[in-house]
């Protein structure tokens, strides 16, 4: 595991049990995007295009491993639900 890879997953831990602390903008929107949460981009004021774009290429390559390890952790569920699902069961 590399260093970035160990830091990613320390910042998403954090946003998972207590939201965001001295993350800049940028560690603020790869945990968004790493948790699939568009509502924490859309309350910065980003889409998902413009959060890559700010972020680069480099760190957007980490995130399918970060998400398997935290998903492998049990961290994050395994599959995210649907609009369909959801409404099911409601």
């Amino acid at each position: 595991m590399t260093p970035r890879h160990q830091h990613l997953l320390r910042i998403c831990q954090e946003a998972l049990v207590g939201g965001w602390t001295a993350q800049s903008t940028g560690e603020k929107l790869l945990t968004a995007l790493i948790l699939n949460r568009g509502d924490w981009l859309s309350e910065m004021g980003y889409t998902m295009a413009d959060a890559i774009d700010r972020v680069g290429l480099d760190w957007i390559a980490l995130i399918p491993d970060v998400a398997k390890t935290l998903r492998e952790e049990g961290q994050i569920p395994d599959t995210i639900p649907t609009l369909r699902s959801s409404a099911t069961t409601q």
